[in-house]
């Protein structure tokens, strides 16, 4: 069975690595991005199962993400992650179909918890076809 592939979208570098090291250890294939705009590439390119995304991030924060993942046809499942304690941050993000929402900082099995919760009802995408080089 082909591992979950998670694009993580996380400007600070320590909480990054931090949950790289844990999802990459509980299995999961993941792409590291910090921004929305590298972000937004990789889910296109990748087609990822789940989407991780932070809210505030410069270039581009985690809200112009979800409203891009709803132009989408097949859109992956998100979870936002923040530090900020707003409720209207909330409620929007809910209503831009977010999955889970977390606020920092969390424990890490909740973290995991969370994912395995919405994930539980999605194939694993493919292995993306690399291109060879024709001799």
């Amino acid at each position: 069975m082909t591992a979950k592939h998670i694009v993580l979208i996380e400007d600070d570098r320590e909480i990054s690595t931090t949950l790289q090291a844990v999802l990459n250890n509980a299995g999961y294939r993941v792409t590291a991005c910090n921004n929305g705009m590298d972000g937004q590439k990789a889910i296109t390119s990748e087609k990822p199962d789940l989407v991780v995304t932070d809210m505030m991030m410069p270039r581009m924060g985690g809200f112009p993400v979800l409203e891009f993942l709803k132009t989408l046809d097949n859109p992956p499942k998100v979870i936002m992650v923040t530090a900020n304690e707003g409720g209207r941050h909330k409620a929007y993000a809910e209503m831009l179909g977010v999955a889970a929402y977390l606020r920092k900082p969390f424990a890490m099995d909740l973290f995991l918890d969370t994912i395995a919760n919405v994930l539980k009802d999605v194939e694993p995408s493919p292995p993306l076809k690399r291109r060879t080089k024709k001799s």
